[in-house]
C-alpha cells in the first residue's frame, strides 16, 4: 500500500501547498513514484502549482521528475446509497487510483474545516501541520495563557486530529506520525520566537506531535510557483551558481525529509 502524506492546517497563509510541492517533487526526484491531489476545490494552490510545472517544462522542453497530479473525479449523486457523503466515495475513488500506481500520496488540504479535509487526516500515515512561528497559529493547536506559557487546553484542529487518531485505531490501522512544522520562520532570535518553543515543545508531550524545522521565510518561494519549479530544479533550469539563500533553503528541505523518517526513502540531495 501507498504511504500516505497529508499537508494538513485550517488555517491559510502557512506554505502547505509549498511544502506539499517541494516533498513531492523531493521525492519523486529521489525515484520514488508518487501521487498528489488537492482537495481544496475552491482556491486550488497546490494544484495550480502542479499544472505550472508541466507547463513551464514543456515550453522550455525539460522533463524533469514530477509527481503525478490527481484530480477528485466527479460522481453521479444518484448512484450514491443514502446516508453517505458523495465527497467520501470521491476522495476514495481517487485514493484508489493513487494507490495502484504510487508508491507515496501526498495530500494537500484546505485552509479550513471540510469533510474532505477530516476525512483524509484519518488516512494519514503521515501528517504534516506547517505553523507559522506565532500564537495566532499555535492558537489552532491549543489554548494559551496570556503569559504566552500555560497550556490551558486543545484547540479545534489538535480535536480534529485526536478524532482522525480514534478512527484509525479502530480500524487497526497504524496511528498517525503527526509532525508540527515551525514554517516561514525569521532570522532573528525574538522572545516570542523563543516562547514558541517552549509552548510546542510543552504541547508535543501531551497531544502527541513531533517537531520539525520547516522553511525559512525566502523570496525564491514566491518566484517558483509562477513556473511551478522547486529549490530541487534550479541547476537543471541553468543557475550554475546558488546564492547562500538558495543553498541554505535546500538544506531546509533535506533536514525536513530526513526529519520526515519516510520508509524505503535515502536522502539523495
Amino acid at each position: 500500500m501507498a504511504h500516505i502524506i497529508v499537508v494538513g492546517n485550517e488555517k491559510g497563509g502557512a506554505g502547505k501547498s509549498t511544502v506539499t510541492m517541494h516533498v513531492a517533487t523531493a521525492l519523486a526526484r529521489m525515484g520514488h513514484k508518487v501521487g498528489a491531489v488537492d482537495l481544496d476545490l475552491r482556491q486550488q494552490t497546490f494544484g495550480r502549482y502542479c499544472i505550472n510545472r508541466r507547463n513551464h517544462l514543456s515550453e522550455i522542453g525539460l522533463d524533469l521528475k514530477s509527481p503525478e497530479f490527481y484530480s477528485l473525479p466527479e460522481i453521479d449523486k444518484a448512484t450514491v446509497p443514502e446516508g453517505e457523503n458523495v465527497f467520501d466515495h470521491r476522495l476514495s475513488a481517487v485514493i484508489a487510483a493513487m494507490e495502484s500506481n504510487c508508491e507515496f500520496i501526498l495530500i494537500d488540504c484546505p485552509g479550513s474545516h471540510t469533510r474532505l479535509s477530516q476525512v483524509a487526516h484519518s488516512l494519514a500515515d503521515t501528517l504534516i501541520t506547517p505553523l507559522n512561528d506565532s500564537f495566532v497559529d499555535f492558537d489552532l493547536l491549543a489554548r494559551i495563557g496570556a503569559d504566552g506559557e500555560r497550556i490551558e487546553g486543545p484547540s479545534v484542529y489538535s480535536e480534529m486530529v485526536w478524532h482522525a487518531r480514534q478512527l484509525r485505531a479502530q480500524a487497526g490501522l497504524t496511528p498517525i506520525d503527526w509532525i508540527i512544522l515551525r514554517n516561514r520562520m525569521g532570522a532573528q532570535q525574538m522572545v516570542n520566537k523563543q516562547k514558541m518553543e517552549r509552548a510546542l515543545v510543552k504541547l508535543s508531550k501531551r497531544i502527541g506531535f513531533r517537531i520539525a524545522p520547516g522553511f525559512s521565510e525566502r523570496v525564491i518561494f514566491r518566484e517558483l510557483f509562477p513556473r511551478g519549479l522547486t529549490l530541487l530544479d534550479l541547476k537543471d533550469i541553468g543557475v550554475k551558481q546558488l546564492n547562500i539563500s538558495n543553498i541554505a533553503a535546500r538544506q531546509e528541505l533535506r533536514d525536513l525529509v530526513k526529519t520526515l523518517d519516510l520508509p524505503n526513502v535515502s536522502i539523495e540531495f
